[in-house]
């Protein structure tokens, strides 16, 4: 409970986006918005320039007159006193220096702003200044601050704390301006409320149009590997026609001096077949396409697909890079069908490579295990730093994996380690192949 709590209050915390970066045009902005606010506030406080109007800041004493109706009772800004008119100025520009940086530090300035007028509160011209302050503080922080928790609790704190100081110090609402404080917040949130309605269909919009590409760019890697698949099991078919014919025209020759000679050739004529038959099955069950890619532009490929025989060089050739690579094979190995050799090599040679790529300096550990009606593999590796060629990768590795595995209803299961590093395991029905 402790731990979901921490967690809780640290995601309160946690900043929902970068923070702002104020243009220099914004910045010349706040630092003219700060100074004109001040010297309003000492332009209509009298600043000891001009003679001081006399204005009361609390309700009239029993028994006097009504004021004069031209009289202002509670102006925007209150009247600087003759004898604090150095100290007052000093403070009006205090509470208003943080707007200057409100873009950029806008939860911060609001707080500032706050702990200011708490300060003040004694001083009512000042305290009246910071109420302006706070205001555009409050509103800055709610627009700009990337913790938009903290920004937003922050408001109500800041009307309490300004109704528990003295009302002679904040300004009071004209009956006559009541209307336009109700109808000028609604048009403002009604335009936010549109406004932020285009944004949120906008998103969507871009949004669908990024799934889209994504599920046509795994269908198109989907469509090269199967193509790739295709013609390596196809090398492997013909492998097997070509034994066979030579096994066939070997019997032919024999048959009438060694009919044992000619029955063993004809034996391994009909193996060569049944393997055949079903790596064919497996070709033909692919969806292939034509492939007019860069790296089958040229001749084809003359050397033989790799099979399990080939996993010890596999390794030798890892070892060699400088990354310690330990090879285990358990259980009995028996005869296996050219196209299952062929994709546990691939296999571990693409998880050999992306350990290579995406962990330097890990440790790698290949287990192959024979079981009675299927194969499992495993490379798993302890974890590392990325190498310079992780960016290069095309994230198509385990696609082709998860396509030559489903060929033979075999399952793939690729993720990161509990005690760090990672493992790609999978498993490989023999008896349905």
């Amino acid at each position: 409970m402790t731990g979901r709590l921490r967690t809780g209050l640290r995601s309160l915390f946690r900043p929902a986006g970068p923070p702002p970066s104020p243009t220099l045009r914004g910045q010349v902005f706040d630092a003219a918005l700060a100074l004109g606010l001040a010297l309003i506030a000492i332009r209509a406080g009298g600043g000891g320039d001009r003679p001081q109007r006399s204005f009361e800041v609390g309700p009239p004493a029993p028994g006097t007159p009504p004021r004069p109706p031209g009289e202002p009772v509670w102006p925007p800004f209150l009247p600087i006193e003759p004898e604090r008119s150095e100290g007052t100025i000093l403070l009006l520009l205090l509470v208003v220096a943080p707007l200057v940086l409100r873009r950029r530090y806008p939860l911060a300035v609001l707080w500032t702003v706050l702990a200011i007028a708490a300060a003040v509160s004694e001083n009512h011209p000042v305290l009246r200044l910071s109420f302006y302050a706070v205001v555009i503080a409050g509103y800055t922080a709610a627009v700009y601050s990337p913790y938009r928790i903290p920004a937003l609790a922050s408001l109500p704190v800041a009307a309490l704390g300004y109704a528990q100081m003295q009302s002679d110090g904040t300004p009071t609402v004209p009956a006559d301006s009541v209307p336009f404080l109700i109808l000028v917040p609604m048009a403002v949130a009604a335009d936010g409320l549109r406004r932020w309605k285009s944004h949120a269909d906008a998103d969507r919009a871009r949004m669908s149009a990024m799934e889209h590409e994504q599920i046509e760019a795994l269908r198109r890697a989907t469509e090269h590997e199967r193509a790739r698949i295709a013609r390596e099991l196809h090398d492997v078919v013909t492998h097997n026609v070509s034994v066979m014919v030579i096994q066939a025209g070997a019997a032919r020759k024999v048959m009438e001096r060694s009919p044992e000679q000619a029955r063993e050739a004809l034996l391994a004529v009909e193996a060569s077949g049944r393997s055949a038959m079903t790596e064919l099955r497996h070709v033909m069950g692919l969806l292939t396409m034509e492939d007019d890619g860069p790296d089958h532009a040229g001749a084809p490929e003359l050397a033989p697909q790799p099979g399990l025989d080939g996993l010890d060089a596999l390794v030798r050739r890892v070892r060699q890079t400088g990354v310690p690579v330990d090879l285990a094979v358990t259980g009995r190995a028996g005869p296996l069908p050219s196209g299952i050799e062929l994709t546990v090599y691939r296999l571990v040679q693409e998880a050999l490579t992306n350990t290579v790529k995406h962990a330097s300096g890990a440790t790698v550990r290949v287990s192959l295990d024979y079981r009675e009606d299927h194969v499992q593999v495993e490379v798993t590796d302890t974890g590392g730093t990325s190498g310079a060629a992780a960016a290069t990768g095309t994230g198509r590795g385990l696609i082709g994996l998860r396509e030559r595995l489903a060929v033979y209803g075999g399952t793939l299961q690729a993720g990161p380690r509990v005690t760090g590093g990672y493992r790609v395991r999978a498993r490989i029905p023999v008896a349905a192949s």
